[in-house]
């Protein structure tokens, strides 16, 4: 009686690796879509830039939806970890709200093709419920009211609604970040955020307007 040989199992799969890979095309993949725009874009393009076969990209994204989906994703994701890491030594308060509105205004000044995709996103993808933006926004944004109310708390800022001022200071960055891109401000980040900061921190009316509309 012959004994069946079992198969011999293949070499186990390198998450490194895997992930090296999933990172390399998704360079590609961002760099072309920000330069062609998403429905000029040919995935047979970024295949040939890459010197693999079609299996292995359709392999990490099945589709071009998926693959441009993820570099809007990865936008985020490394605009959040910047912000965070501005923010790693900073104790003070409100150092740290000047921090991360630098932050944020540098990373998009410093990478206008990553702002593209944003808005080829809500360009392209009128069908999505929320934008990219907005979805890693709302997974993130709980600590800046705890933040907001501690402060609150610690009567170092009015006493109004937490979610109201992270959502005003939110709007102001969105609207910088598009008004940015689209007009080609060329106004130094750190400059900007030095304005935002002077109205948020101090309103716009004097000490005397203040005290004439009751307002202290």
């Amino acid at each position: 009686m012959r004994v069946k040989k079992r198969p011999r199992p293949g070499p186990k799969a390198d998450p490194a690796l895997a992930e090296r890979r999933r990172e390399e095309i998704l360079d590609a993949a961002a760099r072309l879509f920000a330069e062609r725009g998403y429905s000029e874009t040919d995935t047979q393009v970024l295949i040939d830039k890459l010197g693999v076969g079609k299996g292995t990209l359709y392999r990490y994204f099945p589709s071009k939806r998926e693959l441009f989906l993820a570099t809007a994703d990865r936008v985020m994701r490394r605009l959040r970890a910047y912000v965070d890491e501005a923010l790693t030594k900073v104790t003070d308060p409100f150092e740290r709200v000047g921090a991360a509105v630098r932050a944020f205004l540098r990373y998009c000044s410093d990478h206008p093709e990553f702002v593209e995709l944003l808005v080829q996103e809500r360009a392209q993808f009128k069908d999505r419920k929320k934008p990219t933006y907005f979805i890693h926004r709302e997974a993130h944004v709980q600590r800046w009211h705890d933040f907001y109310r501690t402060l609150i708390g610690e009567g170092r800022i009015r006493d109004i609604s937490a979610e109201q001022i992270t959502d005003v200071v939110g709007m102001l960055l969105y609207g910088c970040l598009f008004t940015n891109y689209f007009h080609a401000i060329e106004r130094r980040p750190e400059d900007q955020a030095d304005a935002i900061l002077d109205i948020l921190f101090h309103g716009i009316l004097s000490r005397r307007e203040r005290r004439q509309r009751k307002i202290d």
